[in-house]
C-alpha cells in the first residue's frame, strides 16, 4: 500500500503541461513498427475512484521481437527500427491516457510486459509498476499475491479498437480498494 507524507510530494507546483504526449511508439524514424500494434489506455484513479488530471503515464518495453532498444541489451542492433521503445501520455480530466504501441514480444524469462511509471502531483515520488501479458510464470508477478495478480494483467477491450489497433485496459489505482501493486525500482 502506498503511504503519502506529508513532506517532499510531487507538487503543489506540478505543471499543468508537463510535457507533449508522446504517446505513438509505432512510428519512429521514418518506419513503422512490426507486430500487433495495440493501444494501451485506462484510468489513473485515487481513493474512491476519483479521476487524476494530468497524471504522467510513462511507458517503457521491448518490441515485438522482445528485444529493447538500449545498449545494454546484447541484441540492440537487431531492434526495430520502426519502434520507438518509450513514450508518455497526460491524463485528462476524467483520468485517462491512451498509448499506442506494440504487443511486447518476451524476453529474458519474462512474460511479454510493458513497465509503466505514474507521476502526479501528491506522490512522494513516482509509482512504477507492469502489465503482464500473455500466460506463463514471470518472477516479477510471481513476487505479487496472488489475490491481486490480476490487477497486473490488463484486460482487452474492442470498444477502444481504433485503426487496426487491439486495445487493452489497463486502469491505475494509487491508493485504496483495488490499489494497483506497484514496486521499487
Amino acid at each position: 500500500m502506498l503511504t503519502i507524507s506529508p513532506y517532499g510530494t510531487i507538487g503543489p507546483f506540478f505543471p499543468a503541461s508537463f510535457c507533449a504526449d508522446s504517446n505513438d511508439l509505432t512510428s519512429n524514424g521514418g518506419h513503422t513498427a512490426a507486430g500487433q500494434h495495440i493501444l494501451l489506455t485506462g484510468r489513473v484513479l485515487e481513493q474512491g475512484g476519483a479521476p487524476t488530471r494530468n497524471s504522467i503515464v510513462e511507458i517503457w518495453q521491448p518490441d515485438a521481437g522482445g528485444i529493447f532498444c538500449d545498449a545494454q541489451d546484447p541484441r540492440a542492433a537487431q531492434a526495430d527500427p520502426g519502434f520507438a521503445g518509450w513514450g508518455r501520455s497526460a491524463t485528462d480530466a476524467q483520468g485517462w491516457y491512451r498509448i499506442r504501441t506494440v504487443l511486447p514480444g518476451a524476453y529474458a524469462d519474462r512474460r511479454p510486459h510493458i513497465d509503466v511509471m505514474i507521476l502526479a502531483i501528491g506522490l512522494t515520488r513516482r509509482l512504477v509498476t507492469t502489465a503482464c501479458f500473455a500466460d506463463g510464470p514471470d518472477p516479477v508477478l510471481d513476487c505479487v499475491d496472488a489475490a491481486r495478480r490480476h490487477l497486473l494483467i490488463p484486460v482487452r477491450d474492442n470498444s477502444f479498437d481504433a485503426d487496426g489497433a487491439l486495445a487493452y485496459r489497463f486502469d491505475i489505482i494509487l491508493r485504496g480498494e483495488g490499489e494497483t501493486p506497484f514496486f521499487v525500482d
